[in-house]
């Protein structure tokens, strides 16, 4: 398929439905001109180990390598070192592949060698022949931490060992004040001809990239136009807990929330035609709003929805020029 030049993309994604979105995106974008901004605050270590679940699933779903049914990890991997350290009575809840090991390993020991997470990250895209720009968010050390009734979590805690099940009271992100955006993070906004928001949970995955110092004044600075995909369908995700969380936190799952979260920033939101009927609530909110099938079970519908993207960022850029 032959790219278009539509100019510079950057894209602030965390999770698979931003990997879904950037499939697409990368079938229709030059890799020269797009730039993907990923969330760090879902990292944590385990087993000695440092692992970057967000940055993870783009390269691997970039690189062709990602398994498409789980949505993370890479296809054909097994599980027979975590599976074996289970029978030592290791912790082995969070489920690490035996491929995907090697990705955490050079990582490691990469960070413990004194080189960057930007830097880390560059040479495993070159690995693995991705030649799109794909940034972690920060160098810096940022953790998002769930106020539950259980107490203090991590995000993987949250997720993962207790699937999303304790009612969530706050969310926060340590480290978000010192940390700073990674070289490459607020030029690759203020440059761009487009920004994308992708499908990804307001809270968990665009919100740490957001809190950082001097991104949200970089996109209201922004002259490019600054469009959404709504991860939610019909008030539920594809994956994740954005539903349960918006609940948690006195919102009603809907469009309505996330372009509220995003207020000061959005001019355009895509949204899955079984939520048509907020259209005009969100216009009233000053956004152009388009709607279609969202759910991006195959390459080709992710495709679809990109060019949707595309072309709503293209009719906010003509409003804004008449």
């Amino acid at each position: 398929m032959k790219r278009a030049r539509v100019g510079k993309v950057t894209v602030l994604a965390g999770g698979v439905g931003a990997a879904r979105l950037l499939r697409g995106v990368a079938a229709l974008v030059r890799p020269s001109d797009l730039t993907v901004i990923v969330n760090t605050a879902d990292d944590d270590v385990f087993h000695g180990l440092h692992v970057s679940p967000d940055v993870d699933t783009i390269l691997y779903t970039l690189s062709g390598l990602a398994d498409p049914g789980r949505g993370w990890g890479l296809l054909g991997d097994t599980f027979h070192a975590i599976d074996a350290l289970g029978r030592y009575g290791g912790d082995n809840w969070f489920r690490l592949g035996d491929r995907d090991l090697a990705t955490h390993l050079f990582r490691t020991e990469e960070l413990r060698a004194g080189r960057p997470l930007s830097a880390v990250t560059a040479a495993q895209a070159r690995g693995l022949g991705v030649k799109v720009n794909v940034l972690p968010m920060s160098d810096g050390r940022v953790r998002t931490i769930i106020d539950s009734p259980q107490g203090r979590l991590s995000f993987q805690e949250y997720l993962v060992r207790e699937r999303a099940r304790p009612t969530v009271r706050s969310i926060r992100y340590e480290g978000i004040r010192t940390a700073k955006p990674a070289p490459g993070v607020l030029a690759a906004v203020e440059q761009a001809d487009i920004v994308m928001i992708a499908p990804s949970n307001p809270f968990v995955s665009i919100g740490p990239i957001l809190g950082l110092s001097g991104v949200r004044a970089a996109l209201r600075r922004a002259t490019a136009p600054v469009v959404a995909v709504s991860p939610l369908i019909g008030g539920r995700p594809v994956k994740g807990p954005a539903d349960r969380m918006m609940r948690s936190l006195g919102m009603k799952p809907s469009p309505l929330p996330v372009a509220d979260l995003y207020k000061d920033l959005l001019d355009g939101l895509v949204i899955d035609t079984a939520d048509r009927s907020f259209v005009r609530a969100l216009e009233k909110r000053g956004l152009r709003v388009a709607t279609t099938n969202t759910l991006m079970k195959t390459p080709a519908r992710s495709t679809a929805v990109a060019r949707e993207v595309l072309s709503l960022a293209d009719s906010v850029r003509a409003a804004l020029a008449s």
